[in-house]
């Protein structure tokens, strides 16, 4: 090209550059303040905190009978058997106070029956269970078979008189009446129980005009397996008339009571109708719940595996950290919790009973393939809920994802080599983003329990989180993105000396900084079309958050940043672009993330399932992780507006002090790590262990043990138990069957009283012969008073087994799964339950070849069957150390857990062969 033709071009080239960025003014000028960008930090945080309380926190106002009505619901009412209920205190499977809380239940329901609108049938019934087995294998249960006896439920059903169908055609609606010995329970699930009497008085004045009969069923047996739900299922003459189910549940205490499981597209539309206030969440299903991150399970479960039924499954969430401890009490009940619950599920039952399409639904659900049922859900601000089927998500997700490549893929072959390496230096700063955020937060997750009275000092004032690992989180992230945005600047810096040698240093510096920043925000692009595309190929429901996540701000860039000629030079982001962008991306996740943050810290409490099995740090890296993943996906948008600001280091000074002032609280104690109402899981047993003792001459030993299911040591409860002589390591490990005790504390002081040897249980071989070269071994098992107990059986000896009760075979053979090579037995009934079993065992060909002279002589004897038996009775001893304890600890309960004084019994391998 002539040289003239040259300097022609470089001159009509020039008043463009100038237009864009005006090199005679000073750079800096354009830069953003640090007053804007912590302008914008606030109002994201705010903004999200903001939604959060609308989603989660905005509870209706409660009425009084009067303001409902007799058709309507009244959280006062419904209050009032709660109270009565908590009042009993702890009501455990086979105690004197949950026959109590059944009389109380039934004698409202009598009284419901009376009142009901005259064209409507109620029939109510106590109904006595049989012995029975509960086989699940999937999730929390395998490796496991329940047993169960002599359990008590409330029926109540309720139909139309004029129409003999509708009896054939029920919706179920259950909850559980039990709790666990450790609470009076007032979330799990007094609360439920509340709100179904209220909602059976209030449907027995809609019922005559319904097609279908709603059941009530009040179960026991809940805490110790599903046991309850197991029996009605498999047991109650009007289990096959049902074909629908709602489960009430808590995790925690009053707040919304959120849909968290449903089973089909046409169920959660029918409720997404109809319901006043809704709460759901497809994330806390699939995602969440279903995964097994979280270790819990309902009797949804149980309708859904063994009855086959489609239906919906509701929890409170709120408090986590009170679940299953003391302060699962009414004061932390929030008003308006039951009113949002009881006007949801009202409204729900009245209009799903008296359709006919939802009977037909119900009943064609079965024939049809369930994977084309499924649904996509979630509510907007608790104001709407949105539904669709999980078919429609991967259409509309496949078609976002193929365009976004498609717009991608088109976007680089403009751009040259030049755009190749500029998208993979931007993709390097999301990987440096996440490698740096997830890095700090975990650095001062394995330094707190060094440092801190307690290795999880946060569980009380959760919020601590944001400044401990959100703030180191925040500046692990922009260091990440920064370093890949400077390794961005290096390269433009070659492309535009080639490609525009006219602009001046300054002019094209500036420009560099304009067009990497354009790449970094970009790159949140990529990194959730990865999230997509990984989210739709495993199904994912909560995938469409990715979606949002992707579009909006994609949407924002491209109407108010996208340039059409490639000539043109960039120009720095429009603040405006980022709030637009990430509007319905907050409005969209942000609550669901801070619940989920509560859910994880309230759950820190109860992580280590064998206490002193895990590390000190272990919860605060699950808190550290959750944390900065959270912050590089929610923060990558916002971050990249940072990297041009002349005030970074102000940023980042920011982010110190508020970590440092966090950290200060915690290590000097003045924010506390537990208070009375958010405590400590501490359990105080009195364990009479007579393992080893094959001959019965010697006396089995007594001791008081002290555990605790949250990360530490129990240095700090000692300092108020220092007269009871515990002594404390990790060589107090004790097997407890259904775990392992691997640090804790032992007490022999006035150990000796409160119970007597001929409580000890007996495991007594009966016979052991060979037949077919098989080897097959009877042992009679006897709990004595103990009508619940665990019992384990080493799976590398034994191929098979069956357990009998009198002349009844309760285990069959087949089908025996296993966990860290044992397969455990549980056991839990009403006072009038059998204590003598018969358990045969098929031994493996493998099994251990062992004389009984050599089993006596080696120090380490593998166990052939263990037994744990539990009596719900509290020694002088064990209450002597309650009342001494501080008073942020609390004991924990659930279905493994042992009562306070717990028998332990065993047999070793071969030790009965000569």
């Amino acid at each position: 090209m002539p040289r003239g033709q040259s300097s022609s071009m470089s001159t009509r080239e020039k008043p463009k550059v100038d237009q864009a960025v005006d090199p005679n003014e000073d750079n800096r000028k354009h830069r953003r303040g640090a007053y804007l960008l912590l302008g914008l930090l606030i109002v994201f945080l705010h903004g999200s905190w903001s939604v959060y309380r609308i989603q989660f926190g905005n509870l209706p106002l409660p009425l009084d009978s009067k303001q409902a009505g007799k058709r309507g619901f009244s959280e006062a009412s419904a209050l009032e058997h709660v109270k009565y209920l908590t009042s009993l205190g702890p009501h455990p499977v086979g105690s004197d106070s949950l026959d109590l809380a059944i009389q109380y239940v039934y004698a409202v329901a009598e009284k419901i029956k009376t009142t009901a609108q005259w064209e409507v049938d109620v029939q109510l019934e106590l109904f006595h269970t049989d012995i029975g087995a509960n086989r699940l294998s999937k999730g929390l249960f395998k490796g496991k078979t329940l047993l169960y006896s002599d359990l008590k439920h409330v029926l109540l059903r309720v139909v139309p008189k004029y129409m003999p169908e509708a009896e054939e055609n029920l919706i179920l609606v259950s909850s559980h009446i039990d709790t666990v010995s450790t609470t009076e329970g007032a979330g799990d699930c007094s609360s439920c129980v509340g709100v179904m009497l209220e909602l059976a008085r209030g449907v027995a004045q809609w019922a005559h005009g319904f097609k279908s009969g709603v059941l009530f069923l009040f179960n026991t047996g809940e805490e110790e397996g599903l046991d309850g739900a197991h029996s009605f299922i498999t047991q109650h003459h009007w289990r096959n008339s049902v074909r629908f189910a709602v489960d009430l549940e808590a995790m925690g205490i009053s707040g919304k009571s959120t849909l968290f499981q449903g089973t089909d597209y046409w169920a959660l539309e029918s409720f997404a109708a109809v319901a006043k206030y809704p709460s759901a969440q497809i994330a806390s299903q699939v995602d969440i719940f279903r995964s097994g991150a979280i270790k819990s399970a309902t009797d949804f479960q149980i309708y859904q595996e063994v009855g086959g039924l489609p239906g919906l499954d509701f929890a409170y969430t709120d408090t986590t950290s009170v679940y299953h401890t003391k302060n699962d009490k009414i004061k932390l009940l929030k008003p308006g919790s039951l009113q949002h619950i009881g006007d949801n599920m009202l409204a729900f039952l009245l209009h799903s009973a008296a359709s006919p399409n939802f009977l037909k639904n119900a009943q064609q659900q079965k024939q049809e393939n369930t994977e084309q049922n499924k649904a996509v859900f979630f509510d907007i601000l608790g104001k709407y809920m949105v539904v669709y089927s999980q078919r429609l998500a991967t259409m509309f997700h496949n078609s976002i994802i193929l365009q976004s490549l498609l717009i991608w893929g088109t976007s680089l072959l403009m751009g040259g080599c030049s755009g190749l390496v500029s998208f993979g230096l931007s993709c390097l700063g999301i990987i440096l983003m996440l490698i740096f955020s997830i890095c700090l937060p975990v650095v001062v997750a394995f330094i707190l329990p060094h440092i801190c009275p307690f290795p999880v000092p946060y569980v009380a004032n959760p919020w601590l989180i944001i400044g401990l690992f959100g703030s180191p989180a925040l500046l692990g992230a922009f260091i990440g993105q920064h370093i890949g945005f400077n390794l961005l600047k290096r390269h433009l810096r070659c492309v535009y000396s080639r490609t525009k040698p006219g602009l001046t240093h300054n002019t094209r510096e500036y420009v560099i900084d304009l067009e990497a920043e354009r790449w970094i925000f970009k790159s949140g692009f990529v990194q959730w079309l990865i999230v997509l595309i990984l989210g739709t190929y495993f199904k994912v429901g909560s995938s469409y958050i990715a979606l949002i996540w992707l579009v909006s701000p994609a949407f924002a860039y491209g109407f108010l940043e996208a340039t059409l000629s490639p000539v043109r030079l960039p120009k720095q982001l429009k603040v405006v672009t980022l709030v637009l962008g990430m509007a319905a991306p907050v409005v969209s996740s942000a609550g669901l993330a801070v619940r989920m943050a509560d859910v994880i810290v309230g759950s820190i409490v109860r992580v280590d399932r064998n206490p002193g099995g895990l590390p000190d740090w272990l919860g605060n890296v699950i808190v550290a992780v959750a944390v900065a993943i959270v912050i590089c996906f929610m923060f990558v948008y916002l971050l990249s507006y940072v990297h041009i600001s002349g005030d970074k280091r102000t940023l980042g000074l920011l982010l110190w002090i508020f970590f440092g002032l966090s950290l200060a609280l915690v290590t000097s104690g003045i924010v506390p790590a537990f208070t009375e109402d958010v405590a400590r899981s501490v359990n105080v047993v009195h364990i009479v262990d007579a393992t080893g003792i094959d001959d019965g001459n010697r006396e089995p030993l007594s001791y008081i043990s002290l555990f605790s299911n949250t990360p530490g040591k129990l240095t700090k409860e000692l300092v108020d138990l220092g007269d009871e002589e515990f002594f404390c390591g990790r060589n107090m490990t004790t097997d407890f069957v259904t775990f392992t005790m691997k640090y804790g504390c032992w007490s022999y002081k006035d150990s000796s009283t409160g119970w007597s040897k001929s409580e000890v249980p007996t495991l007594r071989v009966e016979s052991d012969s060979v037949t077919d070269s098989a080897r097959q071994t009877v042992i009679s098992v006897d709990t004595k008073s103990s009508t619940r107990w665990s019992l384990g059986i080493n799976k590398q000896e034994i191929d098979d087994f069956t357990v009998q009760v009198d002349s009844e075979k309760l285990v069959l053979l087949g089908d025996k799964t296993e966990v860290d090579g044992w397969h455990t037995i549980q056991f839990a009934g009403g006072k009038n339950s059998p204590t003598k079993f018969q358990l045969t065992l098929y031994w493996s060909n493998t099994a251990t070849k062992t004389s009984r002279r050599e089993a006596k002589e080696a120090s380490d004897v593998p166990l052939l069957v263990k037994l744990r038996t539990d009596v719900n009775r509290v020694t002088p001893q064990v209450t002597n150390v309650l009342e001494k304890l501080p008073r942020w600890s609390t004991p924990f309960g659930k279905s493994t857990s042992p009562y306070t004084l717990a028998f332990l019994t065993d047999l070793p391998v071969n030790i009965f062969r000569q």
